[in-house]
């Protein structure tokens, strides 16, 4: 359990350094494979409880997954927790506005190029154009819902 209240502005500088705006492959239900746009925040296991808390504060109900996998180079990594959110609903209500135009550095670069890849990528299915629509018509700059 955390022991202290998380802020915005502290899940936004740990996402700087931590988190990532990416896509991941999947099938459709005729077997073709698609991208899917994703938000994950991946940390050690001992950071369980944080990520667990970002969750909770953004009020996602998204499992954080535990995971082992020590890589094929033979490198001695230890398992980790990982917040993936994927759903369409939650990235355009909560993870979209929560960081638009609130990131700095190469990281509101990596946001930015995200949105427009879920635009010009053929492989995003076309239902999440709605993410980039949004952005392009001014709606996450013009209604704020996180400080």
């Amino acid at each position: 359990m955390l022991e202290r209240k998380l802020t915005n502005d502290y899940i936004r500088g740990l996402i700087d350094g931590e988190g990532t705006f990416t896509f991941t492959t999947s099938r459709n239900y005729a077997g073709v494979k698609i991208k899917v746009p994703a938000f994950q925040l991946r940390m050690h296991i001992r950071d369980l409880d944080l990520v667990e808390g970002v969750r909770d504060h953004l009020g996602l109900k998204s499992k954080v997954y535990t995971y082992h996998h020590p890589g094929k180079d033979g490198a001695n990594r230890g398992p980790y927790a990982m917040l993936i959110v994927r759903e369409i609903g939650n990235l355009k209500n909560t993870i979209i506005p929560f960081f638009y135009n609130k990131l700095a550095g190469h990281k509101a670069t990596q946001f930015m190029e995200w949105l427009e890849n879920i635009r010009d990528d053929p492989m995003v299915p076309k239902t999440y154009d709605i993410l980039y629509r949004l952005h392009e018509n001014g709606y996450y700059a013009k209604n704020p819902k996180f400080d």
